[in-house]
Order: C-alpha cells, then structure tokens, then sequence
C-alpha cells in the first residue's frame, strides 16, 4: 500500500514542478512515506535525524515532509516522538495529501474541495507493467496486535466504476502485464452494490494478456464466492495470502482475529478443492504476549499439517495504543528468535519439497528484473524463479523450464515449449 502511496505523492510533486533527484544530497524536498505495522519500520525514521540534519545544515531550503502510517488519523503522533523528529517540517495524514501543495507554496491559493480522497489522485507509476491498484483503505477489524485503524481509520472503498476504468487505461491501452488490487482488506470491498468477487470479476472480463493479483485477504471474510471467482477466472493468478498469526484458538481470541484454527483449516480445504494445488502464503507472530510453549505448539503443529508455500514470519513487537500493549509481553527476545528459527526451518523443508515436484516442468514466468545476465521473475503462483537471458526481456511472459529448486526459489532456463494453460498448478 505504501508503494501506491507514493506514487500518488509522487504525481502531486511533479504536478508542482519538482522532480526526482537521484541522490538524497540534491534534493529540496524529501517526502518520508511511513509504515508502523512493525517497530523496526518506525525505528528506521528515527534513524534518519541525523543525516537529514546535516542536510538542512547545509541546504538552507530543504523541506522535509512525513507522512504515511506513522502520522495516524486517531493517534497522530506523540509528543515524545516528535521530539525524536524535530528535523520534520511539516507532518501530515495521507489522506491530507494534497495539502502538501499549500505547504510548499503558501502564498498561492489552490482548490482543494474536488478531492474526495487521496485514492484518486492518478499515480505515476514506477513500472511500466506491473501496477497497484489501490480498491480500499483503513480496516475495522482491530486486531489487538495491530495500529492500521488507528492510522488508516475505517474501512473505505473506492468507486468501482473508478477502479475498473483505472484498470482498462493501465490493460488496454498501456498493456500492463500484472495488477495487483490493494487493501488492507481487499475482502471486505464494498461500494454500493459491488462487493470484492464482483469487482474481481468485472476486471478479470477485460481482454489481453494479463494478471491479476489481490493482497490482503482476512481469512474471516474470504468468500466461497470468491474462490469460485479465482477458479472460474481467465486471470486471477492462483496464490492466496491468507495470515493466519498464530495456530492456537487462544491466541486468536487474545489477538480478536475472530475466527479459529478449525475454521481457518477448511478454508484452506476449500481453496484446494477447486483449486489444486493453489500457492498458500501466510502471516505469522510468534512470541505474541503470554503465548505458552504449548501454544507455540499448535503453530509449528499447523505449519507441518498446511505446508505453506511461504511464510512471513515477525517477532511480536509492542505497537502503542493497541490492545495487545496493555498485556505483559513476557517472552524473551531469544525465545522470539527461536521460535522464528523453529517455524522457518519447518518452511523450508515443506516448501522446498513442494518446490522440487516442478522440476523439469515448463512454467508460465513474468519477468520483472535483470541483473548480471540473469532475469528474475514471478509464476502465477507467486514463485521466484531465476534464469539466464537478456535484459530486453524485462516486462514479458517467458516460458521457463525448471531445473532446480532452492528455497529461495526456482532456477530454470528459457523455452519455446509452452504450456496450454498458464494458470494451471505447476506440480499437477
């Protein structure tokens, strides 16, 4: 979402005449686009007083902005951290954005009363074949653990007629090779009579050459109809991202993911049932506040039995304001680590025997980077494959044989065979 967020700062920037400096020392304006899932990402702007300080010290001009999740819409930010940011000029709401215009040039009047919301403001997109679409914003779940509310606020969703234009202009006309529809909740969209499998649809009806990825799903709110619409689809890519956070009910409950361990186990059951062999990624949190050795258990125990294709796995860190901070978080940093270590060594070994099954098999892969003779890319399965080839090849479908499989991915090398379905599981 952040990535989508500053490509519309970056569109009202150009629009008042700035543009990107190559280097940070150049710059007359430096725009920090925050996240505060996580302390690590918040303590990274604290880290960067210093060296922006020397920097005004020695451009006089320079203006710095803050914005993003860190400057929240209930909590804002406090005041003792503000003090860690006094290099910060001005701090502002991402929803605010376009007021970034006024506080650049205060002494010209600008009309601000047609913008409804940020979401709207056309990006200036980064790639020129991948997009984020972002299709809502804010959440409502209000997981203990987590800060999104309180920065993002509720959930809104953008006009579907919006979303579906922005879609044909980026499929049609720009022939895009891969979007991605973004939320905080994709699956709780809903403008008017449109809900989340509908829009999907809608989308999936454009013609072309084409995938179509969503992220991020709450597993409470994942549809039958939506697994339909993924299975019925021309290209909607056959990966879910589905976080789970923890394997045990007692957890949940203390984290008010409102669903339990049971539930969550037949979805998984459904998706595989239309769709064998879908990709499955998933969130999780260990050492959440008074999670027991037992507790921990049942994860690496769900872990063994779901056999994730990939896993992020976070050391649970205090947010401040949430519920979860009000409880003592009395697991050690070392036992964290280990846990991590526990679970990742678990993935290791279920994905990369799952991995393996594709060896020798033509995959369908969108490159999307080229470094040192090598491409990089994706399958629709959200794989990381490597293989040999040039870099004019950046932006396209190339049918790629697999020859090994590592955990960090797939190694192959190109082809003229061709697969007659791309979406189809690579190890059917």
């Amino acid at each position: 979402m952040n990535k989508s967020d500053s490509e519309r700062i970056a569109t009202i920037c150009k629009g008042l005449g700035y543009k990107i400096s190559e280097k940070i020392e150049n710059a007359d304006l430096i725009i920090i686009n925050t996240c505060k899932v996580r302390q690590s990402a918040e303590n990274r702007v604290y880290g960067l007083a210093d060296k922006i300080s020397e920097l005004k010290k020695a451009n006089k001009n320079l203006k710095v902005v803050l914005t993003g999740c860190i400057v929240g819409i209930e909590t804002g930010i406090l005041k003792k951290d503000q003090e860690k940011l006094e290099f910060i000029d001005l701090f502002l709401n991402i929803d605010n954005i376009d007021l970034l215009a006024t506080f650049l040039f205060p002494n010209k009047n600008f009309d601000h009363s047609d913008t409804n919301s940020y979401l709207e403001i056309k990006p200036v997109y980064k790639s020129n074949f991948q997009a984020y679409i972002p299709i809502m914003t804010g959440c409502n779940n209000f997981c203990s653990y987590c800060v999104v509310p309180y920065a993002r606020g509720e959930e809104r969703s953008r006009n579907s007629k919006k979303i579906l234009e922005e879609a044909e202009e980026l499929i049609l006309n720009k022939k895009y090779k891969e979007i991605t529809l973004l939320g905080q909740n994709v699956n709780s969209y809903k403008y008017e009579k449109t809900n989340f499998h509908s829009l999907l649809s809608e989308i999936d009806k454009i013609p072309g050459k084409y995938w179509l990825r969503f992220i991020t799903s709450h597993p409470k709110d994942l549809s039958d109809a939506l697994i339909k619409t993924v299975e019925n689809s021309k290209h909607i890519t056959p990966h879910f991202h589905l976080p789970v956070q923890s394997g045990d009910n007692e957890i949940l409950k203390k984290m008010n993911r409102n669903y339990t361990i049971e539930y969550y186990k037949e979805l998984i059951e459904k998706i595989r049932e239309k769709i064998p062999n879908a990709a499955i990624s998933t969130d999780i949190i260990v050492g959440f506040p008074q999670e027991a050795e037992k507790q921990f258990e049942n994860t690496v125990k769900l872990f063994k039995e779901i056999k994730f294709d990939m896993a992020y796995i976070a050391q649970y860190s205090e947010r401040k304001g949430t519920a979860a901070a009000r409880l003592e978080d009395n697991i050690s940093a070392l036992e964290k680590k280990k846990r991590k270590t526990v679970l990742t060594e678990i993935l290791k070994e279920t994905a990369l025997s799952k991995d393996k099954k594709g060896i020798g098999k033509v995959v369908e892969i969108l490159a999307t980077e080229w470094k040192n003779g090598f491409l990089l890319g994706k399958s629709a399965h959200y794989k990381t494959v490597k293989f040999r080839g040039s870099k004019k090849l950046v932006g396209k479908f190339i049918n790629v044989k697999i020859t090994d499989a590592q955990f960090w991915g797939l190694k192959g090398k190109m082809t003229n065979k061709k697969r007659p379905l791309n979406l189809k599981p690579l190890n059917k």
